[in-house]
């Protein structure tokens, strides 16, 4: 613990980033202020950081990491550079590993009507992660047959977290290492590579270039930057900065309507380490809507309206403020019929409490304006660090809030009957059903867990034309895990899936938590766990239908050595007859890995 701590300031006098592969030019520009050696700064000295692995490195920059926010400012190339110019060695792999596996012949990229998709997080703008049978084109029976096509291995990375994106026979994939990819959906060739400035785990989003010929690829890195590549070559048209904000980070994916981006804007600010010299704290999420054309802001909404304020002044001197938080992790919704936009928000970091913490948020499509909200659970400040409420510390709530906010997106449910609800699972382990055209009127709820700030429904729940399904993570809690299908019609249980026995073996991050997003096609639900398992199971009454075991080596396409493990954050992606899921997340209680697993009939 003691060595995370201290790794947590190696670059805390960073200013932002730029591509750099000089170690040496890196660590003096970013990092000597503070690793001078001396024992003012108390962190450690180049020569103990030589003592450590490349690894351990890595590890402390990936999120979970005692470094994460500096580690998502950096690039792939940065960070690698740094870590051989700390430790004298270098990671497994190239930093792009793109020496290996490159498409012979490519063809030209083209998208025709007939080929099936799956494009940005949800599928579709509702973001009801339900693929259609005509795209699917896997039926439930066929599900057993599926086997391994292809693997992938992303170097550099300890978790596979980027959903992948389907388009023109081409899979889009960034990484944790700021490479975005582009391969062929059937083989896992590589096409082109880009290096973002950041780690990049958003879900890409495809669309017609406005105003000329070709498509454009959009997503998000942990620096705050959007950014528009050519999806036939990778070559960057446009990056902007939505936010200005030291914790910025972009998670969710960004939504392309009408010739616009709506990017959802989250931050790590709640999980900053003590330090009584920072002014905590200052950030509010955010949806930017940018002109898809050029990455023009056409406006930015704030989800706290209320001014920011000092709350007093702790015990080093420095003011404190409030109120903040309510990032926005998850890909906003579109309901076109209302002109409106739906993003789910997180809870508060510093108090007053807000109406717009721990809720769902409807905003003008035009102007951004905020049309309504509902907030689903009150007085949630969750200042991550442990602190004893006082006249030293005003930033600390008098009662820490449980941590249970919004991870999944919103999502615009069509009822059999045609009414349309809003549904979502919160980490509360709380399933909502809201109306929006009353103001978020709450028409039903469903406990499906217990909750916590680890619990509940982490990143996406899915519907389809009769039932929600809310698939239970619990992470922290004695009996992780649980699908559950829900009415959408009454809100009630139809049928529960208990845990089934574990693949891996017992250990830390070895549970049947379902964290990850679940997908849903004609007759099956497809699951990733914690176990490392990929499931399927029937939408009838919730039998196992199928499972795959990815706690093993692969032999990847791109020759980088790669392994599956925990299954967390993005869901499995369904298209033309395929199935592709990552595997491996070493942060929040799972175990590391760096694999993209193409799964087909034949």
């Amino acid at each position: 613990m003691r060595h995370l701590i201290a790794l947590v300031l190696l670059l805390a006098c960073a200013p932002m980033a730029r591509p750099q592969t000089d170690g040496k030019a890196v660590f003096d520009r970013e990092c000597r202020a503070c690793h001078d050696g001396s024992a003012v700064t108390r962190a450690p000295a180049p020569e103990n950081l030589r003592q450590r692995s490349p690894q351990s490195i890595l590890t402390a920059l990936a999120p979970g990491g005692a470094m994460q926010r500096q580690g998502a400012r950096l690039s792939g190339d940065e960070r690698r550079s740094l870590v051989i110019f700390l430790t004298g060695r270098a990671p497994e792999g190239l930093p792009t590993d793109a020496a290996a596996g490159r498409c012979p012949n490519p063809e030209p990229f083209s998208v025709r009507d007939s080929q099936p998709s799956w494009n940005g997080w949800g599928v579709d703008l509702a973001n009801t992660r339900s693929q259609p049978a005509s795209a699917a084109r896997l039926t439930a029976a066929e599900i057993p047959r599926l086997k391994l096509k292809w693997a992938f291995g992303f170097p550099d990375t300890n978790s596979a977290w980027g959903q992948p994106a389907v388009m023109g026979g081409r899979i889009f994939v960034g990484s944790q290492n700021g490479t975005v990819y582009s391969l062929n959906a059937q083989t896992g060739c590589v096409y082109w590579t880009f290096n973002a400035q950041g780690s990049v785990r958003t879900a890409p989003v495809i669309g017609p270039r406005p105003g000329g010929e070709g498509y454009n690829v959009y997503l998000g890195d942990l620096g705050g930057r959007a950014y528009a590549l050519d999806a036939a070559t990778g070559r960057e048209l446009w990056i902007r900065k939505v936010d200005d904000h030291p914790y910025v980070r972009l998670t969710g994916a960004a939504t392309l309507y009408r010739d616009r981006l709506y990017v959802p804007v989250a931050s790590l600010e709640e999980g900053v380490p003590r330090d009584p010299t920072y002014g905590c704290c200052t950030f509010r999420g955010s949806v930017a809507a940018l002109n898809a054309r050029d990455g023009s802001v056409v406006w930015k909404s704030f989800m706290i309206t209320t001014p920011l304020k000092a709350r007093g002044v702790n015990a080093a001197g420095v003011t404190q403020y409030g109120p903040s938080g309510a990032a926005v992790w998850s890909a906003p919704t579109i309901d076109a019929k209302r002109n409106r936009i739906y993003v789910a928000t997180g809870n508060g970091y510093t108090g007053p409490d807000q109406p717009t913490n721990d809720a769902i948020v409807a905003l003008d499509i035009d102007t951004g304006k905020i049309v309504w909200s509902k907030q689903l659970s009150p007085k949630d400040i969750a200042y991550v660090d442990r602190c004893t409420p006082g006249p030293d510390n005003p930033e600390c709530p008098e009662e820490r809030g449980p941590d249970v906010d919004f991870g999944n997106s919103p999502i615009l449910a069509t009822l059999q009957s045609g009414r349309e609800l809003i549904v979502a699972g919160q980490k509360s382990g709380v399933g909502w059903a809201i109306d929006p055209d009353r103001g978020g009127e709450v028409v039903w709820r469903y406990r499906a867990g217990l909750g916590g700030s680890l619990g509940g429904m982490e990143w996406g729940s899915a519907v389809d034309e009769r039932n929600a399904y809310f698939p239970v993570s619990d992470i922290q809690k004695e009996k992780p895990g649980g699908l559950h299908a829900v009415s959408l019609a009454t809100g009630e249980r139809t049928w529960y899936a208990p845990p089934p026995a574990l693949l891996c073996k017992e250990g830390r991050g070895c549970n049947a938590a379902l964290s990850a997003a679940i997908t849903v096609i004609p007759g099956a639900v497809f699951a990733g766990s914690n176990d490392g398992s990929l499931r399927a199971y029937s939408t009838k009454d919730g039998a196992v239908l199928w499972e795959f075991d990815t706690n093993r080596s692969f032999e990847t396409v791109n020759k980088v050595p790669a392994a599956g493990a925990s299954i967390i954050g993005p869901g499995p992606v369904v298209a033309g007859g395929m199935v592709f899921v990552n595997s491996g997340y070493g942060a929040y209680g799972g175990r590391p890995g760096n694999v993209l697993l193409a799964l087909s009939l034949y």
